[in-house]
């Protein structure tokens, strides 16, 4: 459901780079020390500091391959974070290539893949780094989560139940599998998952929208109603919280609240309807 509100379980983190950087004049190093700090996104709001302490490291550590393919990380890192993933993917593809057994690269590409659409090299990344990483949750948890968008729901839940076996406080990965269990049926599943998500996280517009969803499917129409009305009031366009109230408000007779509120989550999302057909809610 394009509609809902996904959140990657990482869409990069940023690789702490080894202090090992020997120096011989004071200044010098408190520059260096500096462009690390930024290269790793510390204490800064703007992504545009990480990108130019990225590149400066870059450019004064080019014999050092452990500095440049983590500075290429995470130059690419904020590439992303700001939609710029052609830029992200070329400082990805620089990471990997000096250093071909990191999976973090790998799982930050995929990421990258992914927003763009192309699920299928997304997988491909994605499939590598846990090749190389079996541990990996994050890396099962963005996997997932690319199923989950192309419909393969069975290999989304696999890869949700392993990323929570390996990483129960990784939280998003909670609410994503109650949206999955809500859309196959497994319904009591999916409410245990979406209240474990807001307990978590009780200020999450995703968790309400995604029980919400789980009551909808429940036929309980006044707690779907209340799920509706605490994400909306975190995210006032979330379309599947204003369709889904919709929806339930007309099972519950209101009419013209239910469709006010239909029409306004057809306006942010023209597919809505499909997409909530598909799922056996017409």
């Amino acid at each position: 459901m394009s509609s809902h509100a996904f959140r990657s379980a990482t869409n990069g983190a940023a690789s702490a780079l080894m202090l090992m950087l020997l120096v011989t004049c004071a200044a010098a190093q408190n520059s260096i020390l500096t462009n690390v700090d930024l290269c790793n996104g510390r204490d800064h709001t703007s992504v545009e500091p990480q990108i130019n302490g990225c590149t400066a490291l870059i450019k004064s550590e080019a014999d050092n391959t452990r500095i440049l393919m983590i500075a290429y990380n995470n130059r690419g890192n904020a590439y992303s974070s700001e939609g710029q993933y052609e830029l992200a993917i070329q400082d990805y593809d620089r990471s990997i290539n000096l250093n071909p057994n990191w999976a973090k690269p790998l799982n930050n590409r995929g990421v990258a893949y992914e927003k763009k659409g192309e699920y299928d090299r997304a997988i491909q990344d994605l499939d590598a780094a846990i090749n190389i990483d079996q541990n990996y949750a994050e890396a099962f948890a963005n996997r997932a989560e690319i199923y989950q968008k192309k419909g393969d729901y069975p290999d989304a839940l696999k890869d949700f139940d392993e990323a929570i076996r390996l990483q129960p406080t990784l939280r998003v990965v909670w609410n994503e599998r109650c949206w999955t269990r809500a859309i196959i049926g497994e319904l009591q599943g999916a409410l245990a998952d979406c209240n474990e998500a807001l307990r978590l996280e009780p200020n999450v517009a995703a968790a309400f929208d995604s029980r919400g969803f789980t009551y909808l499917k429940l036929g309980r129409w006044e707690l779907a109603i209340a799920d509706f009305n605490s994400a909306l009031r975190l995210d006032q366009k979330l379309a599947t919280a204003l369709y889904g109230r919709g929806f339930a408000r007309l099972k519950s007779g209101d009419l013209t609240r239910g469709n006010a509120d239909i029409a306004a989550g057809k306006t942010v999302e023209p597919s809505i309807v499909e997409d909530f057909a598909r799922y056996g809610l017409r």
